[in-house]
């Protein structure tokens, strides 16, 4: 019974060929042993050598051979073949692994994928068509089995990128007593019904902009910062170094008119002082010549007339006429105007 106990890899590759393998070093350690096998049944087996070895460290695992028929008797035996170590009779159809789905089309419309790809020809009611697919944000894969061989689900993100992988698989236990798929077809990316070399390129550009984004960001803050620390420095800068008022400037004219002649700016600034002075008061001097015209008596225009003749002086640019007209005395006085000692009676005025 042992013999039947013996594990071995038994694989039927389309039912166009078989693989059968076995851990040489484990069950026959030291030992190249002989394998073979026959499709017949009855009395009249026709056993045959293995064509193709599976080599372990120079020592047999495993054969490879066409596959001939529904049903597979193989036999295992020393390096001479005088002794047999394992045998078992099974079905081949039961280990079939299918071949890989061929001409794989994508469909996509909204947020509907379908799948399709070529119908075997054998064996299609064992068969399955399964779908895998994940987007750019998903770790693992999302699965969707369907009839063979066209497969379709709903759900999907246009503005995503999807990876899109297909395969074929064997029903168990009805069709297969393993569970066999083939292998997995061409890995596909999409987004929006539009095919892609790569995923990768579509996280690649949103990385770049939100990296751009984030530095765009960090300069604008930084500017901001600098620009408060600038007006908080200038207004330290005013409170501990008051600025020093430029005179260009305060004395406009100074530099403009008299190109920074000092002696020259200052006299004709006071003659202009001194002739706005005038003008400016001269009007009070009529108004106060008017109150004093209806308080004096006949017998002093002599005097108002003198006060007159000085207002008419000053008109003429005279600015000490002016000066002295603007007096109007009611006892002895002496003043002084610009240099000039003036003595006042009733009756004349002396400039000394």
């Amino acid at each position: 019974g042992w013999k039947d106990a013996i594990n071995t890899t038994i694989i039927n590759f389309n039912n166009e060929k078989m693989q059968i393998t076995w851990k040489a070093r484990e069950l026959f350690p030291g030992e190249n042993v002989s394998f073979s096998y026959t499709f017949d049944e009855g009395k009249h087996k026709v056993w045959k050598s293995c064509p193709t070895y599976l080599l372990d460290q120079d020592y047999s695992s495993g054969c490879l051979f066409k596959t001939e028929g529904p049903t597979l008797a193989i036999s295992i035996r020393n390096s001479n073949g005088s002794k047999e170590l394992f045998s078992k009779r099974l079905k081949s159809d039961f280990y079939i692994k299918p071949n890989r789905p061929e001409n794989v089309t994508f469909f996509w419309k909204e947020d509907t994928v379908t799948v399709s790809c070529n119908t075997p020809e054998r064996v299609v009611k064992c068969l399955r068509l399964e779908l895998q697919y994940k987007s750019n944000f998903d770790k693992d894969w999302q699965s969707r089995t369907s009839k063979c061989c066209n497969v379709g689900e709903q759900g999907f993100d246009p503005r995503k990128c999807y990876s899109f992988r297909v395969r074929l698989k064997r029903l168990v236990p009805y069709c297969n007593v393993v569970d066999y798929s083939s292998d997995w077809e061409a890995e596909t990316f999409w987004m929006n019904g539009t095919l892609l070399d790569s995923c990768g390129d579509d996280m690649k550009s949103e990385s770049n902009t939100v990296i751009v984004l984030i530095c765009l960001l960090a300069v604008l803050l930084m500017i901001f910062i600098l620009l408060i620390l600038l007006c908080k420095w200038q207004r330290l800068q005013k409170l501990v170094m008051p600025a020093i008022p430029d005179p260009k400037y305060v004395f406009a004219d100074l530099f403009n008119d008299h190109n920074g002649n000092f002696q020259e700016w200052i006299d004709k600034t006071d003659h202009a002082i001194v002739q706005a002075k005038i003008e400016y008061e001269e009007p009070e001097c009529i108004e106060a010549e008017s109150q004093q015209e209806n308080e004096k008596n006949s017998d002093k225009q002599e005097r108002q007339e003198k006060v007159f003749s000085f207002s008419r002086a000053a008109e003429n640019n005279d600015p000490k006429a002016a000066q002295i007209a603007c007096l109007m005395p009611t006892s002895n006085t002496t003043a002084s105007f610009a240099g000039f000692q003036v003595l006042m009676n009733d009756d004349m005025y002396v400039m000394l």
